[in-house]
């Protein structure tokens, strides 16, 4: 049975423990970085960070709100980044069928750079990062190496909240949904994003606007006609029928 995570965002602190956690295992080196006038550090995904806690300030009715959002790979269930990636090699992308894990192979390297340009693009959530010296393609692999050998996601053994959790698909949807009945008592706005189509599933406690652009792959939630999910998908229709 595929597995997935559920980050329930109403429990984190920002302690920023996945980050490192994560940094440690993949053994990624450090990114430097100058202050921005925000905590959250480095700014924005990158080829050495496949997992960054963003940090989002919002002043509402007279109150300082903070919200933080564990960013990664959403693993999805029908990634276009596979679809694009392999449409120019085959094999580039790969999709392990025990976790559902969307894995990327060392055939990334072939992918030329305005290639690279056009997988990160096709994402829906703005993950996958070039590794400008190597030129593989950088990103969140749940773990597969330690899931493989029987044990959590690296993120999820560290998290001291109960903000990353993660099991069999099936009980992560139910532990979402029962959690989210729990937290709409003090926050009505909150939600699930995009669970019928990623294998990270999060429950954010108010409008996804309010944490970050990509937070689902429907930039409806941010003034967008339509969403970036679907005109992606048809843009790479024809890819299908050109390459497959």
């Amino acid at each position: 049975m595929p597995k997935a995570f559920f980050v329930d965002t109403s429990r984190c602190t920002a302690c920023r423990g996945c980050q490192i956690a994560c940094k440690e295992w993949h053994d990624l080196p450090t990114t430097a970085t100058k202050q921005s006038g925000t905590h959250q550090n480095p700014p924005d995904l990158n080829a050495s960070t496949y997992k960054l806690v963003r940090f989002s300030e919002h002043r509402i009715d007279g109150k300082v709100e903070w919200y933080f959002f564990p960013d990664q790979c959403r693993h999805c269930l029908d990634a276009p980044c596979l679809e694009v990636a392999n449409s120019y090699v085959e094999g580039a992308v790969v999709q392990d069928k025990k976790t559902g894990a969307i894995i990327y192979t060392d055939l990334c390297k072939k992918l030329q750079e305005d290639e690279c340009e056009e997988v990160t693009e096709a994402c829906p959530y703005n993950v996958p990062r070039r590794n400008t010296g190597t030129g593989m393609m950088m990103k969140c692999d749940m773990c597969i190496d330690r899931q493989q050998a029987g044990l959590i996601p690296m993120c999820v053994k560290t998290c001291p909240t109960g903000t990353m959790n993660y099991g069999d698909r099936a009980d992560m949807l139910a532990l979402a949904k029962k959690t989210l009945v729990k937290v709409k008592k003090e926050y009505p706005r909150a939600s699930i994003v995009d669970a019928d189509d990623v294998n990270i599933v999060y429950l954010i406690m108010d409008t996804p606007e309010r944490y970050y652009e990509f937070v689902t792959a429907d930039n409806s939630a941010v003034g967008q006609p339509m969403s970036r999910k679907n005109f992606l998908a048809g843009m790479t229709k024809p890819a299908k029928r050109i390459f497959g």
